[in-house]
């Protein structure tokens, strides 16, 4: 579990990206390489958070994948209306050609006044998939990287990055996107009026197998409980239930492996899905339902789908975001 916090996470120079695409495709080089990179091995801590702690009861929480976060502002807006306290987030890029070079979670963060921590997820060695190449402008990458986070109106204490179980397949295979990394959690405590409660914004691998996914709950949740023994937890994000199960979603063993340890699962509707035709969605005909709450030691009620689409009607995303209310410890 990775602790160290910084104002602004360092980047690799384009050549140093460059030197990375030409690796050995291996498990060993990947791994070298990573531990090497400052920006794989600690947390960006910014913003600020407006609220003093603790947090009082109820409160909402939301989690969506932003595909990228084409459209900071809007975005930005569209959290807001949902009112939520904490945000948990996915696929934010930082210095990526295809969102015009920006800092999306620190400008999405900014907008609504709120504390942020960043992760990187995967340092991009290209420019995108091929839907992605119509929005970049330049040529190049700035920063290269592509991560998750969370923000909260109250401040974050204790922020931890953990990389999830995995075979760097983003790496290894043959792909349209080649990358550096794995698929993590970031996270973080916050005070309530009741006392401390653990978050943990997550995105877990697409392409693979439930079972894949299943290893990845399971090191989540071992790490978690060896962290914060005894103490409520959160947990949210982009589950990606259903892939390579033909969007059975009940297919996924990582669910019964959470109740195993006392999670309750909160989604919505089983029958809404949460994939919507985006901007730059590679299968704009595939309805899945992949976003989730686990919690646990937590009253939760209020669990919404919210659509991802502004009031132009153009999508923010190719995912709706969800959010829950948390009425107080169980």
């Amino acid at each position: 579990m990775i602790r160290t916090t910084v104002g602004r996470l360092s980047a690799p120079s384009p050549e140093e990206r460059a030197a990375i695409a030409g690796l050995e495709k291996s498990i060993a080089a990947h791994d070298a390489r990573m531990a090497d990179l400052a920006c794989m091995n600690a947390v960006e801590a910014g913003g600020r958070a407006e609220r003093a702690e603790p947090l009082p009861f109820p409160f909402t929480v939301a989690a969506w994948n932003l595909e990228r976060c084409l459209f900071p502002l809007q975005s930005a807006e569209h959290l807001g209306a949902t009112g939520a306290e904490i945000v948990l987030l996915s696929e934010m890029d930082d210095g990526m050609a295809r969102t015009r070079q920006r800092h999306t979670m620190a400008e999405v963060a900014d907008e609504l006044g709120m504390a942020y921590l960043y992760g990187v997820e995967f340092i991009e060695l290209g420019l995108g998939s091929e839907t992605e190449l119509e929005f970049c402008k330049d040529k190049f990458n700035r920063r290269g990287l592509h991560g998750n986070g969370l923000m909260s109106t109250v401040p974050l204490h204790e922020p931890f990055l953990l990389r999830l179980e995995g075979e760097r397949l983003w790496f290894m295979d043959e792909v349209d996107q080649p990358r550096l990394g794995e698929r993590m959690a970031i996270g973080a405590v916050i005070n309530t009026e009741s006392g401390p409660l653990v978050l943990a914004s997550t995105h877990f691998e697409s392409a693979t197998t439930a079972a894949y996914r299943e290893r990845q709950m399971v090191g989540l949740m071992d790490a978690l409980d060896a962290a914060f023994p005894g103490r409520p937890l959160i947990i949210g994000g982009d589950l990606n239930t259903g892939n390579h199960a033909d969007g059975d979603f009940e297919a996924e063993g990582l669910f019964a492996r959470a109740a195993e340890r006392g999670f309750t699962r909160h989604g919505g509707p089983l029958d809404t899905m949460t994939t919507r035709p985006s901007l730059i969605t590679r299968w704009p005909e595939r309805a899945m339902k992949l976003d989730w709450f686990l919690t646990r030691g937590l009253a939760v009620s209020q669990t919404r789908i919210v659509s991802s689409l502004c009031p132009s009607g153009r999508p923010l995303s190719d995912h709706d975001l969800i959010t829950c209310r948390i009425d107080g410890f169980a």
